[in-house]
């Protein structure tokens, strides 16, 4: 199975079962909120959301590859564990760089929407 086809069965189970051997154990993470390096914290964040985030969803709209390079395109969303349970959606795109082995060397995630206006939604 190439990457293509195991980050959209990825994208499907999220954030259950992902495939961190496609990941270098190296990764540079990077998002709105987060920026780290190395496939143990990568895996730590992934587990928080699995842990806090109910019903959390990465819907796939889109996935090129280019040379070295995979862009998605998706919408994350997911109800927060307060008393009046809200729903947060960000959509967003992610630029994944491969490296000489063909494993993700860098997963650089942009939002759509401003930090702030995600947090608004808490609040609807």
């Amino acid at each position: 199975m190439d990457i293509i086809q195991i980050l959209k069965h990825d994208y499907q189970r999220f954030p259950a079962d992902q495939t961190y051997s496609i990941y270098a154990k190296d990764v540079f993470f990077k998002d709105p909120l987060n920026q780290f390096r190395g496939i143990d914290r990568y895996q730590k964040m992934i587990g928080f959301m699995q842990t806090w985030f109910i019903d959390a969803q990465l819907d796939l709209h889109d996935i090129t590859q280019s040379d070295n390079t995979i862009k998605t395109r998706w919408t994350l969303s997911w109800t927060t564990p307060l008393p009046w349970k809200p729903r947060i959606s960000i959509p967003g795109w992610s630029e994944l760089s491969l490296n000489s082995d063909g494993l993700i060397a860098s997963h650089i995630d942009y939002w759509n929407i401003s930090r702030f206006d995600a947090l608004k939604q808490l609040f609807r």
